[in-house]
């Protein structure tokens, strides 16, 4: 089988949980005698990520706006990569290599999957345009998949607003690669970024709103005293918020409490999960948080708010998973902190949680199973 996964970016600084599943998708896919091709636009992208997709391969083309990730359009490039595909695969919605490549693929009668990853929403800045992305080409590439892909069943609604019903779409969660997370010392990585010997709360994302890092910022000044013990730290790159987060915690008297990491990969992600008491996800919108996953791997525990998509979470403790605002996640985060012992706990029990449904190798075969059926209908 020939599949051609299409993603605007494999940069996991600049394209976040949408990057990572298309790189692990692949990565994996390729590694069961799937010939599997990404197709991406080149911004941000290291030889060392390439290499680790092998044996997978990665077709790259240049950028030539930023802003909205225009790349230089190549027609022979795609025709060819989508001509020699049995499947295609459309990872998030709002691109413009997306369009192209749907282009090709009605036109060369072969059939593809989308897979918006929560992005179906328009939220946030560009809305204007993201309505005539819509009008003029978007809603049709929802439409006319021969199959839909959501990450979690909350997706479902936002799916329904584009015509397709609930009892159409497959859910494929989110996974996690085992092996990038070995154990690590983590006294360096401490050292190195000024963090103190105390329990630690990590945020592990972009400072976007839409990641809701203010509201957990809120959160932890609001309980700042009942848990004195715990810092907080911030691991991200930021999009405009730092120094708002800063003056906030200046004028809450907790500046020195307050870490400002900045983006981390590679051993110092792993080391950042590691150095963790507890993982906060306090997202306003969110399809199934891959960094919730991670942490889950390095046995640590997560509190979500119910917009992450991620309601199983509860199975565990419902305490893990709050409403979206300060007030919700200060009371889920004193509730699991202020209980002795109940942090270990419930690290180790969502470690197993995790090990037993969200390894990459499980979540591949999901997917296979829906090409085959797929093609198998085609014929």
């Amino acid at each position: 089988m020939r599949v051609l996964n299409v993603n605007s970016s494999l940069d996991f600084r600049s394209g976040g949980g949408t990057a990572e599943r298309t790189f692990q998708m692949s990565r994996f896919l390729a590694r069961v005698n799937t010939k599997c091709t990404v197709f991406t636009i080149d911004t941000g992208l290291d030889q060392a990520r390439v290499a680790a997709l092998k044996p997978a391969e990665v077709v790259a083309i240049p950028l030539l706006w930023r802003r909205f990730y225009v790349p230089k359009i190549n027609w022979n490039t795609i025709r060819k990569l989508v001509n020699d595909a049995d499947i295609i695969h459309l990872m998030g919605h709002w691109g413009v290599l997306n369009a192209l490549v749907y282009v090709a693929a009605r036109s060369a009668g072969k059939p593809y999957v989308v897979c918006p990853a929560g992005a179906l929403p328009i939220f946030g800045r560009s809305a204007v345009l993201k309505r005539l992305y819509n009008f003029l080409i978007g809603n049709a590439i929802i439409r006319n998949a021969s199959a839909w892909i959501a990450v979690t069943p909350i997706e479902f609604a936002q799916f329904e607003k584009y015509g397709v019903p609930a009892s159409s779409i497959t859910v494929i969660p989110n996974g996690v690669a085992v092996e990038d997370f070995p154990a690590v010392d983590v006294t360096a990585f401490r050292e190195a970024k000024a963090l103190p010997d105390r329990p630690l709360i990590l945020f592990m994302g972009r400072l976007n709103l839409i990641k809701g890092p203010d509201l957990l910022l809120e959160a932890f000044a609001s309980i700042k005293d009942r848990i004195n013990d715990f810092h907080l730290a911030f691991a991200g790159p930021d999009e405009g918020m730092q120094d708002g987060l800063l003056e906030f915690a200046r004028q809450n008297g907790i500046a020195d409490r307050v870490h400002f990491l900045g983006f981390v990969s590679g051993h110092d992600k792993v080391a950042a999960y590691r150095s963790a008491t507890l993982l906060a996800v306090p997202s306003r919108q969110e399809a199934m948080s891959i960094v919730a996953l991670e942490a889950g791997i390095c046995g640590r525990p997560v509190l979500v708010t119910d917009q992450c998509g991620f309601g199983e979470i509860k199975s565990i403790c419902s305490d893990l998973e709050t409403t979206a605002d300060a007030a919700g996640i200060a009371a889920g985060l004193e509730s699991v902190i202020t209980e002795p012992g109940m942090l270990e706990r419930l690290g180790l029990l969502f470690r197993d949680f995790v090990m037993q449904r969200y390894t990459w190798e499980s979540i591949v075969a999901e997917y296979l199973k829906l090409y085959k059926n797929i093609l198998t209908v085609k014929k």
